[in-house]
């Protein structure tokens, strides 16, 4: 069996355990999820997908069409249960991303592209960074490392290692292990 299958596996597993995981605090009012970043992060995941088996991605990008499909699952679910205090800074993340999505749909090179979605996919931290700051006891831990792993993995996965593949992988590790240090960091700040 090719490793990249089983690789793909194990990053699809990861997904479904850190999504679970999040999904179920949510439903136990553990974690409340902002809104903003998962409309964003929905969006962007599956056009990313796209430009991923464009690329030449393969079973790598299967990885990404699970998240994708989660995290629009998840922007349903914090419609009801999520953040409800949307602040100014929000609203502006979410315009920034918007304009940045429109600038992706006159941007005609695949590169171009993709390098806007992933900016887009990082602006759509700021919401919940923004909230991890001050409540970061609303945000499962857990869920942000295997996700940040799951990321690693799914490079490994690509069929083709260009700039289509792996770049949206690589920061959204990226991302989610500095979300993962500043949860660590404000519940030890505010534990003091």
């Amino acid at each position: 069996m090719d490793y990249k299958i089983i690789i793909s596996v194990v990053a699809i597993i990861f997904s479904f355990i850190a999504y679970g995981m999040y999904v179920k605090d949510i439903l136990q009012k553990k974690t409340v999820p902002h809104s903003f970043t998962f409309f964003i992060w929905g969006l962007t995941s599956v056009i990313t997908w796209g430009l991923q088996v464009y690329g030449g991605a393969g079973l790598g990008a299967w990885v990404t069409l699970i998240a994708a499909i989660i995290l629009i699952f998840i922007f349903f679910l914090s419609l009801k249960y999520g953040e409800k205090n949307i602040t100014q800074l929000d609203i502006f993340f979410l315009l920034v991303a918007l304009g940045a999505l429109f600038l992706w749909i006159f941007a005609k090179q695949p590169i171009l592209s993709v390098i806007l979605l992933v900016a887009i996919d990082a602006i759509g931290y700021g919401p919940t960074i923004r909230k991890a700051w001050k409540k970061p006891r609303e945000e499962s831990l857990l869920t942000w490392e295997i996700t940040a792993s799951r990321n690693i993995l799914s490079v490994f996965a690509l069929q083709s290692f260009n700039v289509l593949t792996y770049l949206s992988p690589v920061v959204c590790a990226c991302m989610n292990i500095c979300l993962s240090m500043i949860v660590i960091i404000r519940r030890k700040k505010l534990n003091n």
